[in-house]
C-alpha cells in the first residue's frame, strides 16, 4: 500500500505531536508500506517551512528533505488526476459540499494513483467518494 502524507500529517510529524510518528513507524519504516508526497503537499509545506524563516523552521525543513529524499512518488499531476480534480469539484458543487481546490487535487491524486491519504481532515475529505484515507492522529 502507498499513503500519502497530507500537509497536517508532515507538521505533526516535523512536530513530533499526536501519534502521527509512531504510525509513521508501524505503517512505513516497520512496514511493507510506502509513502507519497505529491507536488501539491511540497507546495503547501514549503510554503509554510519558508515564509517566516527561523531557526526551528529550518530544522523542521532539513526534516522535510529527508522525508522528500524517501518518498516513492513526488509525481506532478497527470493528465488524468486534473480530469478527475474536475468530476470531484462538479459533484461536490452540485451538493453544496465543495472543500478547497488544493483538498481536490490531493484527492484526485490519491483516486488516481490508488494511494491512500493520511490526514487529519477526515470532515472534508470524507465528503470525496472513492477516496481511501486514515488518520493516524
Amino acid at each position: 500500500m502507498t499513503f500519502v502524507l497530507d500537509t497536517n500529517t508532515i507538521s505533526y510529524l516535523m512536530r513530533n505531536e499526536g501519534n502521527a510518528r509512531q504510525n509513521y513507524a508501524k505503517h512505513i519504516l516497520q512496514g511493507e508500506n510506502s509513502y507519497a508526497i505529491p507536488l501539491i503537499i511540497i507546495y503547501e509545506t514549503k510554503r509554510w517551512l519558508l515564509y517566516k524563516p527561523n531557526k526551528e523552521l529550518k530544522n523542521f525543513l532539513k526534516k522535510f528533505e529527508i522525508l522528500l529524499d524517501g518518498a516513492e512518488d513526488n509525481a506532478e499531476m497527470s493528465s488524468a488526476v486534473w480530469e478527475k480534480a474536475v468530476d470531484i469539484y462538479i459533484t461536490l458543487q452540485s451538493k453544496g459540499q465543495l472543500v478547497g481546490d488544493a483538498d481536490i487535487l490531493i484527492a484526485a491524486y490519491c483516486i488516481v494513483n490508488d494511494y491512500t491519504l493520511v490526514t487529519r481532515n477526515a470532515k472534508d475529505f470524507a465528503r470525496i467518494d472513492e477516496l481511501k484515507f486514515v488518520d493516524w492522529f
